[in-house]
Protein backbone atom coordinates (compact mmCIF):
# COMPACT_ATOMS: atom_id res chain seq x y z
CA UNK A 1 0.00 0.00 0.00
CA UNK A 2 1.18 3.36 -1.05
CA UNK A 3 2.05 6.30 1.67
CA UNK A 4 -0.72 8.11 0.34
CA UNK A 5 -3.10 4.92 0.61
CA UNK A 6 -2.11 4.67 4.55
CA UNK A 7 -3.03 9.05 4.91
CA UNK A 8 -6.23 9.42 6.83
CA UNK A 9 -9.03 11.64 5.22
CA UNK A 10 -8.19 14.25 7.54
CA UNK A 11 -4.04 13.99 7.26
CA UNK A 12 -5.17 14.63 3.59
CA UNK A 13 -7.48 17.70 4.35
CA UNK A 14 -4.45 19.44 6.67
CA UNK A 15 -2.09 18.77 4.08
CA UNK A 16 -4.57 20.68 1.45
CA UNK A 17 -5.33 23.23 3.83
CA UNK A 18 -1.74 24.09 4.63
CA UNK A 19 -1.24 23.83 0.89
CA UNK A 20 -3.40 26.34 0.08
CA UNK A 21 -2.25 28.33 2.79
CA UNK A 22 0.95 28.73 1.51
CA UNK A 23 -0.37 29.92 -2.43
CA UNK A 24 -1.89 32.46 -0.62
CA UNK A 25 0.47 33.66 1.60
CA UNK A 26 2.39 33.80 -1.39
CA UNK A 27 0.09 35.44 -3.69
CA UNK A 28 -0.22 38.21 -1.29
CA UNK A 29 3.37 38.49 -1.32
CA UNK A 30 3.04 39.28 -4.95
CA UNK A 31 4.97 35.55 -6.08
CA UNK A 32 2.04 34.27 -7.69
CA UNK A 33 -0.04 36.86 -9.24
CA UNK A 34 -1.92 35.84 -12.01
CA UNK A 35 -2.01 32.17 -11.65
CA UNK A 36 -4.88 30.60 -11.22
CA UNK A 37 -5.50 28.22 -8.40
CA UNK A 38 -5.57 24.49 -8.46
CA UNK A 39 -8.57 22.94 -8.58
CA UNK A 40 -7.46 19.95 -6.74
CA UNK A 41 -6.73 22.20 -3.60
CA UNK A 42 -10.42 23.29 -3.30
CA UNK A 43 -11.72 19.66 -4.18
CA UNK A 44 -15.05 19.15 -2.22
CA UNK A 45 -18.19 16.68 -2.16
CA UNK A 46 -20.06 17.08 -5.60
CA UNK A 47 -23.39 18.74 -3.59
CA UNK A 48 -23.87 20.19 -0.51
CA UNK A 49 -26.65 19.86 2.50
CA UNK A 50 -29.05 22.69 1.97
CA UNK A 51 -30.78 22.02 5.08
CA UNK A 52 -27.86 22.00 7.18
CA UNK A 53 -26.69 25.56 9.21
CA UNK A 54 -24.13 26.88 6.96
CA UNK A 55 -22.98 29.45 9.59
CA UNK A 56 -23.42 32.16 6.40
CA UNK A 57 -23.69 35.87 6.32
CA UNK A 58 -27.21 37.79 4.69
CA UNK A 59 -28.47 41.32 4.66
CA UNK A 60 -31.92 41.74 5.76
CA UNK A 61 -33.04 43.08 2.71
CA UNK A 62 -31.47 43.52 -1.06
CA UNK A 63 -31.36 47.06 0.18
CA UNK A 64 -28.74 46.46 2.76
CA UNK A 65 -26.55 44.64 0.69
CA UNK A 66 -23.20 46.08 0.21
CA UNK A 67 -21.95 45.15 -3.16
CA UNK A 68 -19.05 46.89 -3.46
CA UNK A 69 -16.57 44.54 -2.01
CA UNK A 70 -17.49 42.37 -5.12
CA UNK A 71 -17.42 44.53 -7.48
CA UNK A 72 -14.67 47.14 -6.41
CA UNK A 73 -14.24 48.84 -10.13
CA UNK A 74 -18.26 49.64 -10.10
CA UNK A 75 -19.19 53.13 -9.09
CA UNK A 76 -21.07 52.88 -6.09
CA UNK A 77 -23.14 55.84 -6.70
CA UNK A 78 -24.21 54.47 -10.03
CA UNK A 79 -26.30 51.79 -8.48
CA UNK A 80 -25.49 49.18 -10.55
CA UNK A 81 -27.19 46.05 -9.69
CA UNK A 82 -26.62 42.26 -10.34
CA UNK A 83 -28.45 40.77 -13.17
CA UNK A 84 -27.25 37.61 -14.05
CA UNK A 85 -27.16 34.97 -11.74
CA UNK A 86 -25.76 31.40 -11.84
CA UNK A 87 -26.76 29.60 -9.06
CA UNK A 88 -25.11 26.82 -7.71
CA UNK A 89 -22.04 28.02 -10.01
CA UNK A 90 -19.98 25.48 -8.67
CA UNK A 91 -15.99 25.94 -10.40
CA UNK A 92 -17.42 28.75 -11.95
CA UNK A 93 -16.92 27.95 -15.83
CA UNK A 94 -20.46 29.94 -16.57
CA UNK A 95 -19.99 32.49 -14.33
CA UNK A 96 -16.40 33.33 -16.28
CA UNK A 97 -17.69 32.87 -19.61
CA UNK A 98 -20.74 34.92 -18.60
CA UNK A 99 -18.20 38.02 -17.96
CA UNK A 100 -16.93 38.67 -21.03
CA UNK A 101 -20.15 38.28 -23.37
CA UNK A 102 -21.89 40.72 -20.85
CA UNK A 103 -19.18 42.99 -20.12
CA UNK A 104 -21.58 45.86 -18.89
CA UNK A 105 -24.10 44.10 -16.56
CA UNK A 106 -22.88 42.20 -12.85
CA UNK A 107 -23.16 39.11 -13.42
CA UNK A 108 -23.27 37.02 -9.73
CA UNK A 109 -22.07 33.30 -9.34
CA UNK A 110 -23.94 31.56 -6.19
CA UNK A 111 -22.34 28.54 -4.41
CA UNK A 112 -23.37 26.83 -0.93
CA UNK A 113 -20.19 24.86 -0.53
CA UNK A 114 -17.28 27.06 0.94
CA UNK A 115 -13.60 25.38 -0.62
CA UNK A 116 -15.59 25.49 -3.96
CA UNK A 117 -16.81 29.08 -3.94
CA UNK A 118 -12.92 30.12 -2.29
CA UNK A 119 -11.38 28.69 -5.75
CA UNK A 120 -13.82 30.52 -7.75
CA UNK A 121 -12.84 33.74 -5.93
CA UNK A 122 -9.35 33.33 -6.58
CA UNK A 123 -9.82 32.33 -9.83
CA UNK A 124 -11.77 35.90 -10.27
CA UNK A 125 -8.65 37.62 -8.84
CA UNK A 126 -6.10 35.94 -10.96
CA UNK A 127 -8.33 36.45 -14.36
CA UNK A 128 -9.11 40.52 -13.40
CA UNK A 129 -4.90 40.40 -12.88
CA UNK A 130 -4.38 39.03 -16.28
CA UNK A 131 -6.86 40.93 -18.03
CA UNK A 132 -4.66 43.74 -16.52
CA UNK A 133 -1.85 43.30 -17.20
CA UNK A 134 -1.70 40.60 -19.68
CA UNK A 135 -4.85 39.83 -22.05
CA UNK A 136 -7.37 42.29 -22.23
CA UNK A 137 -10.97 40.95 -22.22
CA UNK A 138 -14.11 42.69 -22.45
CA UNK A 139 -14.96 43.78 -19.09
CA UNK A 140 -11.86 42.34 -17.38
CA UNK A 141 -13.98 40.17 -15.57
CA UNK A 142 -14.63 43.11 -13.46
CA UNK A 143 -18.20 42.54 -13.94
CA UNK A 144 -18.07 38.74 -12.44
CA UNK A 145 -17.88 38.11 -8.89
CA UNK A 146 -18.98 34.84 -6.53
CA UNK A 147 -21.12 34.76 -3.34
CA UNK A 148 -20.75 31.78 -0.97
CA UNK A 149 -25.15 31.20 -0.12
CA UNK A 150 -27.90 28.94 0.33
CA UNK A 151 -30.15 30.22 -2.66
CA UNK A 152 -32.65 27.73 -1.76
CA UNK A 153 -33.22 30.20 1.54
CA UNK A 154 -32.13 33.46 1.29
CA UNK A 155 -32.36 34.68 -2.22
CA UNK A 156 -35.40 37.13 -1.18
CA UNK A 157 -32.42 38.83 0.62
CA UNK A 158 -30.53 39.59 -2.05
CA UNK A 159 -32.61 40.68 -5.20
CA UNK A 160 -35.23 42.74 -5.66
CA UNK A 161 -38.69 42.27 -7.90
CA UNK A 162 -37.70 42.08 -11.49
CA UNK A 163 -33.98 42.67 -10.93
CA UNK A 164 -32.94 39.77 -12.84
CA UNK A 165 -32.67 39.30 -16.19
CA UNK A 166 -30.85 35.64 -16.80
CA UNK A 167 -31.16 32.92 -14.21
CA UNK A 168 -29.18 29.59 -14.65
CA UNK A 169 -29.54 26.34 -12.94
CA UNK A 170 -26.80 24.11 -14.55
CA UNK A 171 -26.32 20.31 -13.30
CA UNK A 172 -28.58 20.92 -9.85
CA UNK A 173 -28.36 18.13 -7.54
CA UNK A 174 -30.52 15.51 -8.46
CA UNK A 175 -31.51 13.97 -5.43
CA UNK A 176 -32.62 11.06 -6.42
CA UNK A 177 -34.06 9.54 -3.44
CA UNK A 178 -38.17 10.53 -3.79
CA UNK A 179 -38.28 11.46 -0.04
CA UNK A 180 -35.75 14.29 -1.17
CA UNK A 181 -37.54 15.82 -4.34
CA UNK A 182 -38.26 18.35 -2.08
CA UNK A 183 -35.01 19.66 -1.81
CA UNK A 184 -34.56 20.28 -5.86
CA UNK A 185 -33.60 23.77 -6.97
CA UNK A 186 -37.20 23.46 -9.32
CA UNK A 187 -40.32 22.99 -7.38
CA UNK A 188 -43.13 24.64 -7.53
CA UNK A 189 -43.26 27.26 -4.68
CA UNK A 190 -39.47 27.95 -6.13
CA UNK A 191 -40.56 28.51 -9.24
CA UNK A 192 -42.76 31.76 -7.99
CA UNK A 193 -39.87 32.67 -6.57
CA UNK A 194 -37.83 33.13 -9.34
CA UNK A 195 -40.38 34.54 -11.22
CA UNK A 196 -40.66 37.33 -8.64
CA UNK A 197 -36.99 37.43 -9.40
CA UNK A 198 -36.61 37.48 -13.28
CA UNK A 199 -37.83 40.58 -15.27
CA UNK A 200 -40.94 40.19 -17.51
CA UNK A 201 -38.52 38.71 -20.79
CA UNK A 202 -36.38 37.71 -18.70
CA UNK A 203 -34.71 34.26 -19.06
CA UNK A 204 -34.23 31.10 -16.64
CA UNK A 205 -32.05 28.31 -18.21
CA UNK A 206 -31.85 25.01 -16.96
CA UNK A 207 -29.30 22.74 -17.59
CA UNK A 208 -28.45 18.64 -16.41
CA UNK A 209 -26.92 15.02 -17.56
CA UNK A 210 -30.41 13.36 -15.73
CA UNK A 211 -33.13 12.85 -17.59
CA UNK A 212 -35.36 12.44 -14.88
CA UNK A 213 -34.44 15.59 -13.50
CA UNK A 214 -35.00 17.47 -17.05
CA UNK A 215 -38.28 15.93 -16.90
CA UNK A 216 -39.30 17.36 -13.53
CA UNK A 217 -37.92 20.60 -13.91
CA UNK A 218 -39.77 21.07 -16.84
CA UNK A 219 -42.90 20.19 -15.72
CA UNK A 220 -42.68 22.28 -12.85
CA UNK A 221 -42.02 25.22 -15.17
CA UNK A 222 -44.39 24.35 -17.57
CA UNK A 223 -47.09 24.48 -15.11
CA UNK A 224 -45.95 28.10 -13.72
CA UNK A 225 -48.67 30.71 -15.53
CA UNK A 226 -45.60 33.13 -16.13
CA UNK A 227 -42.96 30.97 -17.91
CA UNK A 228 -43.31 30.44 -21.62
CA UNK A 229 -40.75 27.45 -22.44
CA UNK A 230 -38.14 28.35 -25.61
CA UNK A 231 -38.90 27.00 -28.93
CA UNK A 232 -35.98 24.56 -30.34
CA UNK A 233 -35.05 27.30 -32.57
CA UNK A 234 -34.75 30.06 -29.94
CA UNK A 235 -32.93 27.56 -27.43
CA UNK A 236 -30.45 27.64 -30.49
CA UNK A 237 -30.06 31.14 -31.14
CA UNK A 238 -29.66 32.16 -27.70
CA UNK A 239 -25.66 32.18 -27.13
CA UNK A 240 -26.19 31.46 -23.31
CA UNK A 241 -27.44 27.92 -24.11
CA UNK A 242 -24.52 27.25 -25.77
CA UNK A 243 -22.50 28.52 -23.06
CA UNK A 244 -24.33 26.98 -19.96
CA UNK A 245 -23.98 23.54 -22.56
CA UNK A 246 -20.27 23.97 -23.52
CA UNK A 247 -18.32 26.09 -20.89
CA UNK A 248 -19.53 24.48 -17.17
CA UNK A 249 -17.29 21.95 -15.69
CA UNK A 250 -19.75 19.51 -15.03
CA UNK A 251 -20.68 19.77 -18.80
CA UNK A 252 -17.28 19.34 -20.15
CA UNK A 253 -16.94 16.00 -17.98
CA UNK A 254 -20.50 15.00 -19.53
CA UNK A 255 -19.27 15.42 -22.94
CA UNK A 256 -16.06 13.66 -22.04
CA UNK A 257 -17.79 10.15 -20.65
CA UNK A 258 -20.20 10.86 -24.09
CA UNK A 259 -23.38 11.82 -22.05
CA UNK A 260 -26.27 13.56 -23.21
CA UNK A 261 -27.17 16.96 -22.07
CA UNK A 262 -30.74 18.35 -21.33
CA UNK A 263 -31.92 21.53 -21.67
CA UNK A 264 -35.12 23.78 -21.17
CA UNK A 265 -35.11 27.70 -20.89
CA UNK A 266 -38.01 29.59 -20.22
CA UNK A 267 -39.33 33.05 -20.68
CA UNK A 268 -40.30 35.06 -17.89
CA UNK A 269 -43.99 36.29 -19.02
CA UNK A 270 -45.50 39.64 -17.97
CA UNK A 271 -48.44 39.71 -15.14
CA UNK A 272 -51.48 39.13 -16.56
CA UNK A 273 -53.23 42.83 -16.26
Amino acid sequence: MSATAKKSAAQLQREEEEARKKLKRLSKQGGVEGRLPMKRLFRQRAHANVLSDHELEYPRSPSEMDWSPYYPDFDVESNKKVEIVDIGCGYGGLTVALGPQFPDTLVLGMEIRMQVSDYLKEKIQALRYRADHEEPVPGGYKNISVLRMNCQKFLPNFFEKGQLSKMFFCFPDPHFKARKHKNRIITSTLASEYAYFIRPHGTLYTITDVEELHVWMAQHLDAHPLFRRFTKEEEENDICVTLMTNETEEGKKVARNGGKKFVACYERIPNPK
